[in-house]
């Protein structure tokens, strides 16, 4: 492991905090054009749909190959495939007024790239950290996150009202571009595949199932993650809808929502690098569901006279994701051999995302037809429930463990 670990992290998260803070601009300004131009919570679901589902399907399958491709080089092919169909969108915009079906194939085709870029990023931070720094440098990359997304709504709006929506995807390219050109600095090792022989999909595809399904601390935690993105994830495309449907209100307290959130993120984060090693990983991930889930839940009862409310729950929704998110994928990065992880993650990102299409497709008629509230209100009490029982199953599992051992 390289004692320059820390700077690698450095260069390679301010790259990645030029691309994501541009496509935050992206998502949550075609979010705001189809919220405003069809006001129309089914093509919202859809265009959240189309953004899930490529991830989804191609997730199990593409661990095969990262754990044998060069992870770096997978991740510049990917940001740049995510950057060039951004410019083909954005010269649409700036020309003409594109057809809502040809927005949803380029939301398609960067949900694709999207499914190789994030797994090789995961699968090479363990490439470049000690073990016993995972969780912290998780709190590092949700901060990352956070900063870029606290700004990415609020500058995506500026320029979406000031100019236009092809602007804005040309941003989008600019930010691909540098996060590419950092990462040639960052010497990112390439680990043996697992197997010796000769390379076949099929096996390599069973062996990762197998590997993933011997931890059984991981595939509990996953079962309930995917409880959770079907009530939780439709909430990420509905919140400009709860905006403008409940609370009567435009696209910058929209964008204000999505930055409150986001400082939450960074907080939390924060908090999260600090305190990393304090308690274990699944004690964090409970109590973050616990606390989304009243946030959720409460977000569901407010008036409509409530917003300063809402932006609030919004915080503290956003404040206690890097708990669940930072802990979840460090305790799979710990759980796994280098040389697998690829097809691990790929694995577990897939069961999250398998989930999402099913949510979005039940919120969207759902949310048409009895409002955006109900929902907030049961994904909260869902959310609550999967993380009491979680705590309970894993007690549970700490308690057979000495048995066994004796």
């Amino acid at each position: 492991m390289s004692t320059h670990w820390k700077k690698y992290f450095a260069i390679l998260f301010t790259g990645q905090i030029f691309s994501i803070l541009t496509t935050s601009m992206v998502q949550f300004s075609i979010v705001w054009h189809l919220t405003a131009t069809t006001q129309s919570a089914v093509v919202l679901t859809l265009a959240g749909l189309v953004g899930f589902l490529p991830q989804a399907v191609l997730g199990p399958f593409i661990g095969v190959w990262l754990d044998r491709w060069n992870r770096k080089l997978t991740m510049i092919a990917a940001d740049g495939s995510i950057a060039l169909f951004s410019l083909v969108l954005g010269l649409y915009y700036y020309f003409g007024d594109p057809s809502l079906e040809f927005v949803y194939l380029i939301l398609l085709i960067r949900s694709a790239a999207s499914a190789f870029h994030a797994p090789a990023l995961q699968a090479a931070i363990p490439l470049l950290a000690p073990e016993d720094q995972l969780t912290r440098v998780a709190g590092w990359q949700q901060m990352v996150f956070s900063v870029s997304t606290v700004v990415g709504p609020a500058l995506g709006i500026a320029v979406y009202s000031a100019t236009s929506l092809g602007l804005v995807l040309f941003l989008d390219v600019a930010g691909a571009l540098i996060a590419n050109l950092m990462l040639l600095f960052i010497p990112i090792r390439q680990p043996k595949p697992a197997g010796q022989q000769a390379p076949h999909f099929l096996n390599e595809f069973k062996l990762g199932w197998k590997t993933f399904v011997r931890a059984r601390p991981v595939v509990i935690v996953t079962a309930a993650t995917a409880i959770f993105s079907v009530v939780f994830m439709p909430l990420a495309t509905l919140f400009p809808f709860m905006t403008l449907s409940h609370f009567g209100r435009g696209g910058y307290s929209a964008s204000l929502i999505e930055a409150v959130f986001s400082i939450g993120m960074i907080l939390g984060g924060l908090l999260l690098a600090v305190a990393a090693s304090k308690l274990k990983d699944i004690t964090y991930i409970c109590w973050s569901l616990v606390v989304i889930g009243l946030a959720c839940l409460g977000s569901g009862v407010i008036g409509p006279d409530a917003f300063f409310v809402f932006a609030v729950l919004s915080f503290v929704m956003g404040a206690a994701s890097p708990f669940f998110n930072g802990p979840y994928m460090a305790m799979i990065q710990k759980a796994y051999a280098p040389e697998m992880l690829g097809r691990v993650i790929s694995l577990v990102t897939s069961v999250m995302l398998l989930a999402s299409p099913i949510g979005l497709l039940l919120a969207g008629p759902l949310v048409e037809r009895y409002g955006i509230q109900p929902w907030f209100f049961w994904s909260g009490v869902v959310t609550v429930l999967t993380g009491l029982l979680l705590m309970a199953g894993f007690k549970k599992l700490q308690a057979d463990q000495p048995a066994s051992e004796a």
